[in-house]
């Protein structure tokens, strides 16, 4: 009887101190998620990562989840306390592979965190990435869709020196499927159009091509930025307004860049002082949450529907693709972008760029096109 009692107070006591030590690991990721600029929280933020850094492994998965909704500051910290649980789990022998790979699995986790689990993962089961990343071509996670693109890459090259092309052609097609990073897309596209295929890269990556523009408006002094001009209050096609070399009509403009890029000094007229509108359409079959993709090395505002979602009074910073990232939630049908690009009137060689190119994307980097209903695609705006 008494050796009964005295178990169940063993029991009672290892249960009361697992719930406290998970409460406590609760508790230190809630104070690290507090973290936030300019040093704001930082000091209780330390002290419970030094704290959690203590954990046994049980706290790992608690970890990796709490990467949801966290800060950027907050990320970098619970990164922190992660490895070194990870790395105490790794040298005890304890790092629990199976939950990991479940964590890695679940696609509704943070990207970041899934490929710190990875990464933690393949330390002790290297084999874990043949089982992995093969099924991480089209994943949201950016890092582990690279590996599973490169992956495919690496098969396609070494089929194709084997003298085996159709099944390279395959092969690297499927690679195209996942790929979002340029340099991944250029190593594909390349052997893919020497061996026949024809590629799409604007359909590929989700760039407008077909776009209707005005201007050039008054950006004397750099004055236009601010300026409300008529397109911003509503977009007439049909008619024409004062610009600052005269009268000003709507134009359609297109580009076959592969890369989707309108150059307005090339294909127009190299303005200087200047501002242009540029305006598209996206049709969207229902209610999406995506992003614009910019990229320009001139000053800009950008709207959806009327509505101003971001703008950037910046001059000659250089152009990339996906410069800019602008989160937009898209209605059901037509979607109406209007874009704003200024340019100033330096003179220097390097400040005579006035482009711009335009893609939809997921988070993921994906691109999405438009989907124009089939009953509206022979009407004009």
């Amino acid at each position: 009887m008494q050796r009964s009692r005295f178990l169940y107070c063993l029991l009672f006591l290892s249960m009361t101190l697992t719930s406290v030590k998970a409460d406590d690991v609760e508790q230190q990721i809630k104070q690290i998620k507090q973290v936030q600029k300019e040093g704001q929280g930082n000091q209780a933020a330390s002290q419970a990562v030094q704290q959690l850094s203590k954990a046994d492994s049980s706290a790992l998965i608690p970890i990796l989840t709490s990467f949801k909704g966290a800060n950027p500051l907050a990320v970098n910290w619970l990164c922190g306390a992660f490895e070194a649980v990870a790395a105490n789990a790794i040298a005890q022998k304890q790092l629990p592979a199976d939950k990991l790979e479940a964590f890695i699995l679940d696609k509704s986790q943070n990207p970041r965190a899934r490929r710190l689990a990875y990464e933690t993962l393949i330390k002790v089961d290297p084999e874990a990435t043949d089982r992995i990343i093969p099924g991480m071509i089209n994943d949201a996670s950016v890092t582990l869709r690279r590996d599973a693109v490169q992956r495919l890459v690496d098969e396609a090259k070494a089929l194709e020196k084997a003298g085996k092309k159709d099944e390279a052609k395959q092969i690297y097609q499927q690679a195209l499927s996942g790929a979002t990073d340029d340099d991944q897309v250029k190593a594909i596209v390349k052997p893919l159009r020497a061996l026949g295929e024809k590629i799409d890269l604007q359909k590929h990556f989700g760039f407008l091509s077909d776009w209707q523009i005005i201007g050039p408006f008054d950006n004397t002094e750099r004055k236009g930025y601010e300026t409300v001009y008529a397109p911003e209050e509503k977009l007439d096609f049909s008619a024409a307004f004062e610009g600052k070399e005269g009268k000003v009509n709507w134009k359609s403009v297109n580009t076959d860049d592969d890369y989707g890029v309108f150059d307005i000094a090339k294909e127009l007229s190299p303005y200087k002082g200047a501002v242009m509108y540029c305006t598209a359409d996206f049709y969207s079959p229902d209610e999406q949450s995506l992003e614009i993709r910019l990229g320009t090395p001139n000053a800009w505002k950008i709207w959806v529907n009327g509505k101003l979602l971001f703008a950037r009074n910046e001059y000659h910073r250089g152009m990339v693709m996906d410069q800019y990232s602008v989160p937009v939630t898209f209605k059901p049908g037509k979607n109406v972008i209007l874009l704003k690009l200024c340019q100033n009137e330096q003179t220097e060689s390097w400040a005579q760029r006035y482009q711009f190119q335009l893609r939809i994307a997921r988070p993921s980097g994906t691109g999405v096109l438009s989907e124009k209903p089939e009953a509206t695609t022979q009407l004009s705006r």
